[in-house]
Formats: C-alpha cells, sequence, structure tokens
C-alpha cells in the first residue's frame, strides 16, 4: 500500500468530527452503563463516607451532581444537534449521488432497450434458413424448366444446389 495523502483539514472539519465522535460515544450502551455507575458510586460515597470525607451533601439534594449532569446535558445537546446536522448533509451528498447513479442507470435501460428493438427488428427481416433454402429450390426448379431441349443440367449428387434442395425436401419445416 503506498504513502497516505493527508488531506488538509479545517478546524471546523476536525470540531465537527470531534463532536460526532462524542455524540456517537454518548449514544452508546457503555456510557450510559458509565453514567450509571458514576452516579451510583457518587451517591453512595456522599451518603455513606464519613462526614469529613464527603464533598456533596445529601441533606441538600446533592447540589454537585445535579450540577454536574446539567453542565454534561447542556454540551451534550448541542454536540449532538451538530453531528445530526453533519449527517444530513452526508445524507444530501449521498441522495444526490444515488440521483446521479439512477439516472444513469436509466439512460443505459433506454439505451439498451432501444438497441434491443433494433436487434429484433433487424432479426425480422433477416432471412430465415428455411426462407433461403425454398429460394435455392425456386430457382433450381426455375432452371431445369428453362433449359434447352437436348441440354441437361449437370445433375451432380455433389452439386451445393442440389445437395440444399435436397436437405429440404427431406427434413420437414417446423
Amino acid at each position: 500500500m503506498g504513502p497516505r495523502l493527508m488531506r488538509p483539514t479545517r478546524p471546523r472539519d476536525r470540531f465537527g468530527r470531534f463532536t460526532e465522535s462524542i455524540a456517537r460515544a454518548m449514544g452508546t450502551p457503555w456510557f450510559l452503563l458509565g453514567l450509571t455507575v458514576f452516579c451510583i458510586l457518587w451517591i453512595t460515597f456522599n451518603s455513606l463516607a464519613p462526614e469529613g470525607l464527603r464533598f456533596d451533601s445529601a441533606a441538600i439534594g446533592f447540589t454537585a451532581l445535579t450540577l454536574l449532569l446539567s453542565l454534561q446535558a447542556s454540551y451534550a445537546a448541542p454536540m449532538i444537534l451538530l453531528a445530526q446536522n453533519r449527517q444530513d448533509d452526508r445524507d444530501r451528498v449521498q441522495f444526490e449521488q444515488d440521483r446521479v447513479r439512477a439516472e444513469r442507470n436509466l439512460a443505459d435501460t433506454e439505451y439498451l432497450a432501444r438497441e434491443v428493438v433494433a436487434l429484433r427488428l433487424a432479426m425480422k427481416d433477416m432471412a430465415t434458413k428455411e426462407f433461403i433454402r425454398q429460394e435455392l429450390r425456386d430457382l433450381l426448379d426455375e432452371l431445369e424448366s428453362e433449359r434447352p431441349p437436348g441440354r441437361s443440367l449437370k445433375r451432380s449428387a455433389t452439386s451445393p444446389l442440389r445437395r440444399a434442395a435436397r436437405s429440404t425436401r427431406a427434413t420437414p419445416s417446423p
């Protein structure tokens, strides 16, 4: 594999990818499980630890925990919206590519349909083997009927006209 070409990234793209990765991580079961374990440990420690070690009072409703969760939610919502906007942009581009591909497929299909019709018309006008054999028989009969008296046509068994006429008389037509 050759050297990887680096695309120059704009800071907005970098930030968009960063927020999208955070929003993607926040939507996983592991994030929800981790947040649940974090809250349980926070509440357990601040409820059961000795008074001197507690940093968030259960008596006033775990104010610090509430503040942290509110801060997390206030950042999560815009990050999710940014990720949705980026996904909408990708969907728009994908839709446009699909539309162009569908138009190209339709044009190809119409072209092939026209070609099939042209081939059918050409095949319809093409002489069949049976038609050619019949024409050869008629020509042979005409030549035999027009020969002058006393002159005979060579009736060679190996003559191509004779073979064709004989084979068409021997084989029944479908």
